[in-house]
This record gives C-alpha cells, sequence and structure tokens, in this order.
C-alpha cells in the first residue's frame, strides 16, 4: 500500500488509562485524602487520557464533569448480577468494562457457564467487555486462564475477550526475562484484546518500582518494557484502522507495593510514557489488514 494511502485512514490508536487506585492515599493530614474531583483533575493534568475504577468510586456526573474516558472494573459472581451490572455501568457511562469472575477455586465448567452469560449481555447491550487475567478470580492461574478460554471458545465457537494483565501469571511461574515466551501462548487472544493493565513486574513480584532514587528506570522495568512492546507489536498485527486500544500503566495502593517503593503517580505518568513511545515505534511497520 502507498505511504500516502495507508495513511488516509484513522490509525489505530492507545489511550492512557490511569487507576483511581494509583491516586488511594494522597492528600494531606490537613486535609485528608483528596476527592474523587481531584483525582480526576490531577490525573488529565497529567496527560491521561481516562481513568479506570468501579461504580463504588465515581458517579455519572464526576465523569461526565472529568472530560476524561472511564473503563470500569466490576466484580462478578453469578448470572443474576449479569444484566443489572452491565446496565448499570453502561448508564453510568463507562466505555468499557473489565470483569473479575468468581472465586480462585471455582471449577471451570462454572466459570466458562458464567463468561457465556456476561458475553451475552455484552452482545445484547452492544457493550464493550472483556473478562480480566487477575489474582482471586477464576482466572488465577494460567492453566485456569486457558481452560477458561478454551471452554469458552468450544461452547460458542469464537474465542473469548480477556484483559490482560501478565503481571499475575508471571509471578505464579516465578518467571525470569525475557518473559515472552512463557506468558504470549495465545497471541491471538492478545490480538482481540483492548484492555491490557500494564503494571511493571518481575518473576516475583507482580509490581516493581519503575524509577529508582536518582529517576533513572529500574533495570526491572526496562526487563518489563521489552516484554510490553512486544504486546504492542502483537497487538498491532491484526489491528484495523481506528482500532483502539485501552492501556492501564498500573501503579496501585492495597497489598502491591513495598514501603520502599517511589512515589506511584510519577510511576504510573513514566509507565504511560514508555508505552506511548513503544506505541509510536511498532506503529511505523503497521499496516491495514488485507480484510480491513
Amino acid at each position: 500500500m502507498a505511504k500516502e494511502e495507508k495513511h488516509k485512514r484513522p490509525m489505530p490508536r492507545i489511550y492512557q488509562m490511569c487507576s483511581l487506585g494509583t491516586l488511594m492515599g494522597y492528600g494531606s493530614k490537613k486535609n485528608g485524602e483528596w476527592p474523587v474531583e481531584e483525582k480526576l483533575r490531577r490525573i488529565k493534568k497529567a496527560g491521561f487520557d481516562g481513568f479506570t475504577g468501579r461504580v463504588t468510586m465515581v458517579d455519572r456526573k464526576q465523569i461526565e464533569k472529568s472530560g476524561l474516558r472511564f473503563v470500569a472494573t466490576s466484580d462478578m459472581g453469578g448470572a443474576k448480577e449479569v444484566m443489572p451490572k452491565l446496565s448499570a455501568l453502561q448508564d453510568l457511562g463507562a466505555r468499557c468494562v473489565n470483569v473479575q469472575m468468581l472465586d480462585h477455586d471455582t471449577p471451570t465448567r462454572q466459570a466458562v457457564a458464567l463468561a457465556r452469560k456476561v458475553m451475552a449481555g455484552a452482545d445484547k447491550l452492544e457493550f464493550d467487555v472483556s473478562i480480566e487475567v487477575h489474582r482471586d478470580t477464576c482466572t488465577e492461574t494460567p492453566e485456569k486462564a486457558y481452560a477458561l478460554a478454551a471452554g469458552f471458545e468450544k461452547a460458542e465457537g469464537r474465542p473469548l475477550k480477556m484483559t490482560w494483565d501478565f503481571s499475575h501469571p508471571a509471578v505464579v511461574k516465578h518467571l525470569s526475562p525475557p518473559y515472552w515466551d512463557r506468558l504470549a501462548e495465545r497471541p491471538d487472544l492478545i490480538k482481540l484484546a483492548n484492555q491490557f493493565h500494564f503494571r511493571p513486574f518481575n518473576g516475583h513480584h507482580a509490581q516493581i518500582p519503575v524509577l529508582n532514587a536518582k529517576g533513572k528506570q529500574t533495570p526491572e522495568f526496562v526487563d518489563f518494557m521489552e516484554f510490553a512492546e512486544r504486546v504492542l507489536g502483537c497487538w498491532l498485527e491484526t489491528a484495523t484502522p481506528g482500532r483502539e486500544l485501552f492501556a492501564c500503566p498500573e501503579q496501585i495502593a492495597g497489598g502491591y507495593e513495598l514501603s520502599t517503593f517511589p512515589d506511584r503517580f510519577t510511576d504510573a505518568r513514566e509507565i504511560a510514557a514508555a508505552l506511548r513511545k513503544a506505541f509510536k515505534r511498532q506503529l511505523k511497520s503497521w499496516s491495514p489488514p488485507a480484510s480491513a
């Protein structure tokens, strides 16, 4: 395809979504923790395209006033929850939904049955929904995550759309870099996805410092970014013109960080900048699929 013809079409786009969990606990001793409105203002000022969070953290008025895109996270524990929760999130103005489903000891057959209900509900509402690979859910280990995907595909005749957070399987397997061969078992599911939680990890920690005390990138983060850039390149292989990827550069509170970690929000901004550069590099070799 000629260069000028190629660029007539809209290019694939990455949106950087900051987790509200990144700013958990931020504020001052005098005035307490920042309200949601202040957190959203800081997120927008930092150059993020949107934010991720739960319905308990934010309301529609706050979302609309922020001018940011919203990607919702929701738990799903049974079939009766599917339509009420998805409908509520759609009404709230969520751009897409990340579902953390069931429990760590849920049998695969039960998980497949609920995944089918979730995706059927998403189809009915014409809503963008994915099942996350996440600790303490039915996708807690790589084996459980891929068994769910295989069971769904066998029952539905189509692949399961998933949200990828590779930090969880990396820690389960105690991997050493490079990570690609062990973590990218199903490149087809990476290409299908549009939600990725890019929390820097190594094989022993699901969250690692991005910057050291001198403000330089840590060696562990450099190793992580080599993997993250391959993920972006893989996704772009079949990305159609104008396709959107929602990337969450995660550095969050709630047990993931150690007391010696640097500032989470500064780290999140550094991850976003690194992802933006990596996506731009990979985009140089992108061409629309023949079927596009």
